[in-house]
């Protein structure tokens, strides 16, 4: 049986979120800021239904799905780009496969013990937060 994510997750850590945005053709100013936040998260996890929100001061994005069900996916507040997406179970990950204009781009939610890690992928960068339950 999978997990169920459902908590609220504070910010504790990530490494190489500037290399992520930048194959994401962010622009260098709106990197820098990114990389200053301590994003939130809250996972609400009823069934085959699931909505992840990313809470920060600058912006808050909101994904709500069913799991298995491709949906188009609109990253405006991210990238300015639209793809389509399915998300899924792979044994006690949560996987995001995100098709579109950017190659390999997806993420990864996992549980080790009361911490959320979560593994971003485009192109050939790779960058992993990782976050405290604290609810």
């Amino acid at each position: 049986m999978s997990p169920n994510l459902t908590g609220y997750y504070r910010f504790v850590s990530q490494d190489n979120m500037d290399n992520y945005l930048r194959a994401l053709d962010i622009n260098v100013a709106l990197r820098k800021l990114v990389c200053l936040l301590k994003p939130d998260k809250e996972i609400i996890h009823t069934g085959d239904h699931m909505t992840i929100r990313t809470l920060t001061s600058l912006r808050n994005y909101i994904m709500d799905f069913d799991l298995g069900v491709e949906f188009e996916e609109d990253l405006g507040p991210v990238d300015g780009r639209k793809c389509q997406t399915t998300v899924f179970w792979d044994g006690d990950q949560l996987v995001c496969e995100q098709r579109g204009e950017k190659r390999n781009r997806g993420w990864r939610h996992w549980l080790e013990g009361d911490k959320l890690h979560l593994r971003m992928t485009a192109e050939d960068e790779v960058c992993v937060q990782v976050f405290q339950k604290v609810k």
